[in-house]
């Protein structure tokens, strides 16, 4: 065998070597792709999957908003109607209030009339002693 043909064996040997590494190579990215492709397809199911349900929940949520603006604006009604209740409450209460410190008043002034009154009382009862007592005194003098 001359210098050229072992060259070319060399070179022949190096490129089924390079080709097997290849193909090696090729069979791996291919089973990365697979995966890959397996997961885009499982990926495209799951955003499927998760429209329908944001869709059905969109239109959940769209009801139950119309039943809340129905509800509130009820609610607001009847608040409405309560609040002259509340407005009267508030005005007896005030009334009661005001009759409270009447009363007060006039239970110091019967108290004064009382207090007034029982110091006439002491006062006719020490006349009406006094006066007793004086007659009683007459009378000794006109018998004797």
């Amino acid at each position: 065998m001359t210098g050229g043909q072992i060259a070319a064996l060399i070179a022949a040997g190096a490129f089924a070597v390079l080709v097997v590494f290849l193909i090696v190579m090729l069979l791996k990215v291919t089973k990365v792709l697979t995966r890959v492709s397996e997961t885009v397809t499982e990926a495209n199911k799951s955003v499927t999957t998760i429209t329908n349900d944001v869709d059905v929940l969109s239109r959940q949520v769209e009801g139950l908003l119309n039943k809340t603006n129905v509800l509130l604006d009820d609610v607001n009604g009847k608040v409405a109607d309560l609040d002259p209740v509340f407005r009267a409450a508030g005005e007896l209460g005030e009334s009661v209030s005001s009759l409270n410190a009447a009363s007060r008043g006039l239970t110091e002034k019967v108290t004064s009339v009382g207090r007034t009154t029982a110091k006439a009382t002491v006062a006719s009862k020490m006349g009406a002693s006094a006066l007793r007592f004086y007659q009683n005194r007459r009378q000794i003098k006109d018998k004797e």
